[in-house]
């Protein structure tokens, strides 16, 4: 099977997981369920789910105790997104190629719908630990893996970083664009890894080199993020291009210009695969995850 026939393949299977978790649309919160629902099913790449599965049979998972982190992963990353898209964040219409939650189902309900897929998540996640022959003190290492990298610590710390970064303007640096990505992206790409490498029953030395790679990864994710929102169209991304202009962001791309990022993009994801074949020297490693990190290099959406 080639690469990207696997890729659409485990991205299906992830999909039908994630929605076998989802709330049933029922009694007088139907409609908040409703909301949160309409954005899970939006579709995606759901890159964090797969990246955790990947790197858990990297370390000889099996068994089931990883499927509800990999629910939850993706409501996490769902929930920043509603946020993101509100009038009080970037004020975006599109998300994946449709209407975004605040627009279908009014702000209000956006935001329940957000605080509702984040309090889900921690609720989906804890079934892992009732998963046949769950190791409860990995399940524990990962439930706190999950809220430190997704907290004040994590992604809510990068996105008041970038917040207040849109009053700077042209004095943001480097340093700060820089703490900005590695909170507001690269910490749940490390939760999923290190969440796989955990219950993978991973030691703590590999555990950290993860952890790098996934820094690595991160970084490498968003600066291509970037570029694509200059280069890129809405039919390709599914969402506005110009997004960044439009807020007064500093991205990558208006700091040191396309060329230079690109360039940083691509010496990043080679920092990770290098990390990872590390491991592979070991007799550790999974083909299709390595190919699928040298294909965030080039991805056009």
């Amino acid at each position: 099977m080639s690469f990207d026939s696997e890729l659409k393949q485990k991205t299906s299977d992830v999909e039908k997981l994630i929605i076998s978790y989802l709330p049933k649309e029922q009694g007088w919160a139907k409609t908040v369920m409703s909301a949160m629902n309409y954005s899970v099913c939006a579709g995606g790449k759901r890159l964090r789910p797969i990246l955790m599965s990947e790197t858990y049979k990297m370390f000889g998972g099996s068994g089931s105790q990883i499927e509800p982190f990999m629910a939850a992963i993706e409501m996490i990353h769902t929930y920043s997104l509603v946020h993101d898209d509100l009038p009080a964040m970037d004020n975006d219409e599109y998300r994946r190629g449709r209407k975004t939650t605040h627009i279908v189902y009014g702000e209000a309900m956006a935001i329940l719908a957000g605080d509702g897929l984040l309090n889900y998540a921690f609720e989906t996640a804890l079934k892992a630990f009732e998963a046949d022959g769950a190791d409860l003190k990995r399940c524990s290492r990962a439930l706190s893996i999950l809220a430190q990298k997704a907290g004040i610590y994590g992604m809510i710390g990068g996105q008041t970083a970038d917040i207040e970064a849109e009053d700077l303007g042209s004095n943001v640096t480097e340093e700060h664009l820089l703490f900005i990505h590695e909170h507001k992206t690269a910490a749940l790409i490390q939760a999923a890894m290190m969440i796989g490498a955990v219950l993978g029953k991973a030691d703590e030395d590999r555990i950290s080199v993860i952890e790098r790679a996934a820094y690595e990864i991160g970084i490498a994710f968003q600066i291509q993020d970037d570029i694509l929102d200059v280069t890129g169209t809405l039919e390709t991304l599914g969402k506005p291009v110009g997004s960044d202009e439009k807020n007064n962001k500093t991205t990558y791309v208006t700091l040191k210009g396309i060329e230079a990022a690109g360039a940083q993009q691509k010496e990043m994801s080679s920092n990770a695969i290098a990390l990872l074949e590390g491991l592979d020297a070991q007799g550790i490693r999974n083909d299709f995850l390595m190919e699928l990190i040298q294909s965030l290099i080039t991805r056009i959406k």
